[in-house]
Parts: structure tokens; sequence; C-alpha cells
């Protein structure tokens, strides 16, 4: 959900590309204009993210490895969607405040995942992302810092001991987790199948899973353009995974992935109708 700064550099050389190769028939003072809002994007967006993981980092140092630090920067940087011209609709559930501790699953997509899932990171929620995202710099320490979780995606047993630990830190701190349960950004190839770690830990745990469901983004957002249009991220209800044993782990799997599947297509038809009437 949250590695934009590893990739920003990348990010300006793409879009400094796509302006020059697809912005050949404008006239000089209309391709400055186009290139010079692309620029500014991304030079307030660094400068933001550098401010936000500097003193960010700083303030996390007075209680380090807090849970409910992530929330907060979760909103810190869910605000660059203004910057980037996106509006961001969140809808939740009558009586999500009193879930208790769960785990969430979101769709994942793409770096921007970082303004729009972030923006409804519930309280006290922690994320679980790769152990080689500590090494990013600033952005790194404070994802540590937060309370997020790190995991060895490489070594098998180490990644399947995370998850124990994960159990024993859900039972123990009353913690809910944030997680992707496609284990990789889908990149326009729509929902990606599930792996079992989310659901493996939420049965073990004794929680339920709450997904979380955003439109499609891939495509979609221009930094060139003024405004990037409407972006839909639902809460669904919880499923009680109490309901399942352990030789219906694929079941449970299946059922979530085909929730979200189809909420998705709904939200992603939602977003269409609104942009046709707005044309």
């Amino acid at each position: 959900m949250w590695h934009q700064l590893e990739r920003i550099d990348k990010t300006l050389v793409r879009y400094v590309n796509f302006c020059v190769t697809g912005a050949r028939n404008l006239r000089p003072c209309q391709l400055k204009e186009v290139i010079m809002l692309l620029v500014l994007r991304v030079i307030l967006a660094v400068l933001y993210c550098l401010l936000v993981c500097i003193f960010g980092g700083m303030y996390c140092l007075f209680n380090p490895r807090d849970p409910q630090h992530v929330a907060r920067f979760g909103r810190l940087f869910g605000r660059l969607s203004t910057l980037f011209g996106l509006k961001v609709e969140q809808r939740m559930p009558t009586g999500y405040q009193h879930y208790g501790n769960c785990i969430y699953i979101a769709n994942h997509q793409n770096n921007y995942d970082m303004v729009t899932t972030a923006k409804i990171t519930p309280p006290g929620a922690v994320t679980v992302g790769k152990k080689s995202l500590l090494w990013i710099p600033l952005f790194g320490p404070l994802y540590w810092l937060t309370g997020n979780l790190l995991i060895d995606r490489d070594n098998k047993t180490k990644a399947h001991s995370t998850i124990t630990r994960l159990v024993e830190q859900i039972k123990k701190r009353k913690l809910s987790v944030l997680m992707f349960p496609e284990g990789t950004r889908s990149r326009g190839r729509g929902l990606l199948p599930f792996k079992s770690g989310a659901f493996r830990a939420a049965m073990a745990a004794g929680v339920p899973i709450v997904p979380i469901c955003v439109s499609t983004t891939h495509g979609k957002i221009n930094l060139n353009r003024f405004s990037n249009g409407w972006v839909i991220i639902e809460m669904l209800p919880p499923i009680d995974t109490r309901a399942y044993n352990k030789e219906q782990l694929h079941q449970l799997t299946q059922h979530c992935h085909h929730l979200m599947l189809e909420k998705v297509k709904r939200l992603d038809q939602e977003v269409a109708e609104r942009v046709s009437l707005v044309k």
C-alpha cells in the first residue's frame, strides 16, 4: 500500500516521456502548460512525502511501534489524492467502529494505493509489508516505527513464522491487520487469485475478515490532467471465520474473492456512469 517513494523517480520519467510522445501536436505554449502541471505535482508530492517521513519519524520516536500511528499516517498520505486530482469517496457499513480486532483485506492495484486505500485504514490496524521496504530511505524507517509488520517473502519458513507471530499479536494486543491477499500489485490484470496467509491467520486467531474494495485506478490517473475523476472505496460487512473449519480454507478464500470481484465490478460501473454524465 505504501511504496510510492521507491518509484517516484521512475514515475517522473514515465510521465515526461508520455508528455513528449503524446503531445506532439500541441502548440508550444500548450505543451509547456501540460509539462508544468506534471512537474509541479511530482515536486509537491516528493516534498510532502519527505516532510511526512522526516517529521513523522521524529514524532513516532516518542511512542514507537504504536498501532494507532498507521491510521494517522494513512490519512496524511491520503491527502495526496487531492493533489493528484482524485475525488475519493469512502463508504463504511453501519457499526464498523465496533468490529473489534479483525483482518481487513483489500485489492492491491498499484502505487496509488498509497493515496486511496491508505485513507480508509481503520484506527488500530497495522499492515504487513515486504522486509525490503525497510531499506527505502526515510519511508522504510517510518513504516517500521508506525508499528507495521515486515515479512520475508523469499523465505517461506520465516514467512510462516511471521503469520504465527501475527496471530499471537492479534490475540495478545487486540490488533487488527490490513493485508493484500493477492500478494502483489495487479497493475490492470483485475483481481488476482488470493494467497491463503490472511485467511489462515484469521481462522487461527478466531477473528472476522472484512473486505475493502477499491474501484479500478489502473490506467485512469494521468498527472497531466487537472481532474482524474472518482475513486470509490467501500468496506463490506465482516465475514465470520468461525463458520469455517480448516478443511474449508479454500472455500473461505474463494468466497471472499468472489465478493470482492463482484463489488469492484459494480464500483467500476458506477464510476463509469458518473464520468459519462460529466461528459
